[in-house]
């Protein structure tokens, strides 16, 4: 039971489908298709099936509220509705970002948008199927969530159930979108792949800005000052979100999908370093500590903050 049970939320912070307000995104011909399309890559899939060339609202649901959605008021909604406990995530790291971010960098914090959909759903990055995962995409702000993604963690990643392993992907997708406002997003583009790339100080930053919503989400109040929407972090609820971050190593799918490791084809980074760097956010709850870019050794982020 990760969540305060009288934790409240608009039920409303949540859209289904999404319209999209980019422009046409071709594979690979703009950040937000090269970020679906890593995404698409570490899960097997075919990207050309995955992302479409069109980004309007052709093919897109309705925007509105997700049916059930409209019962998520309470964190004991979250505590038992796989839905309700992404839209309360979302909610938490408003929370926290909206104090945090302005606090340590002196950039006010924008919410995203947040989606959840189911099958496929149109964006600014083009339209997307739910083979590809969850993805954040640049070009509309925007969090896209088809949460069959988490099933597919256990049964194919090995990864924990636990509620925090579910919340810590949330996390790492709003992380990308600190990243946006922030910048840096732009530098996975320009260095795709390989062990000491851009995509993967890219994708450790933001598990390492996972893990600084996890600090001050047992703490930080809610809306109005109510209670924190998260209950204190518990020795398993932080293994589950390391259970989750080391499923989507690189190291570990590529030894799975082929029986060999090799890091110049790495877009994440490994199990190891992916947990490292939530740990390192989750420990000391800095923005600074994330600074994957200025990392001599990947594997070590303490090794910023001496």
């Amino acid at each position: 039971m990760t969540f305060n049970e009288g934790a409240r939320m608009d039920p409303g912070r949540v859209r289904v489908g999404g319209g999209g307000r980019g422009g046409k995104v071709a594979i690979g011909g703009g950040l937000g298709g090269l970020v679906v399309v890593i995404l698409a890559l570490l899960l097997g899939g075919d990207p050309g099936a995955i992302l479409g060339t069109t980004s309007g609202s052709d093919g897109a649901v309705e925007s509105g509220p997700l049916a059930g959605l409209e019962n998520c008021r309470t964190g004991a909604d979250a505590n038992r509705d796989l839905d309700c406990r992404v839209a309360f995530t979302a909610a938490s790291l408003d929370s926290v970002w909206g104090a945090e971010l302005a606090d340590q960098t002196g950039t006010e914090y924008l919410q995203p948008e947040v989606v959840l959909f189911s099958g496929s759903v149109a964006t600014g990055c083009g339209n997307a199927t739910s083979e590809v995962g969850p993805f954040y995409c640049p070009a509309d702000s925007t969090a896209y969530f088809d949460t069959s993604f988490f099933r597919l963690l256990v049964d194919r990643f090995g990864s924990s159930a636990g509620p925090l392993a579910q919340e810590y992907v949330v996390a790492h997708e709003v992380g990308h979108h600190i990243q946006n406002q922030l910048g840096d997003i732009g530098r996975a583009q320009s260095d795709p792949r390989g062990p000491e790339s851009g995509a993967v100080r890219t994708e450790l930053q933001a598990d390492c800005y996972a893990g600084v919503w996890a600090h001050h989400a047992d703490d930080q109040p809610g809306p109005d000052g109510g209670p924190p929407f998260l209950k204190p972090l518990s020795t398993s609820d932080v293994e589950d979100a390391l259970s989750a971050a080391a499923s989507v190593g690189d190291d570990r799918i590529q030894k799975a999908a082929t029986g060999r490791v090799n890091p110049e084809g790495w877009t994440h980074g490994s199990a190891e370093q992916r947990q490292a760097w939530f740990l390192t956010g989750h420990q000391t709850g800095r923005v600074a500590d994330c600074d994957t870019y200025r990392a001599r050794d990947l594997d070590n982020p303490a090794a910023l903050t001496r």
